[in-house]
């Protein structure tokens, strides 16, 4: 299975969310910290283990970076 993660650069710091799946969405100051928080959320939300979600960095555009997060359910 594969979703969207979209990374959001703010004047504070880092937004990401998962448009798939209400409610999954988080925030930090920098890139990697957001990623990693959303991976751990996103896997609680599909019920499975954080290291078996992987990330690829799909396009960029303006402020907004999209990755394809991919996992077998």
């Amino acid at each position: 299975m594969v979703i969207d993660l979209i990374i959001t650069k703010t004047n504070d710091g880092y937004t990401a969310e998962v448009p798939s799946i209400k409610g999954c969405e988080t925030w930090a100051h920098d890139e990697e910290t957001v990623i990693e928080k959303i991976i751990e959320l996103t896997s609680f939300y599909i019920q499975l283990p954080a290291k078996e979600i992987k990330l690829d960095r799909a396009r960029k555009e303006e402020n907004k970076i999209i990755y394809k997060l991919i996992f077998h359910k």
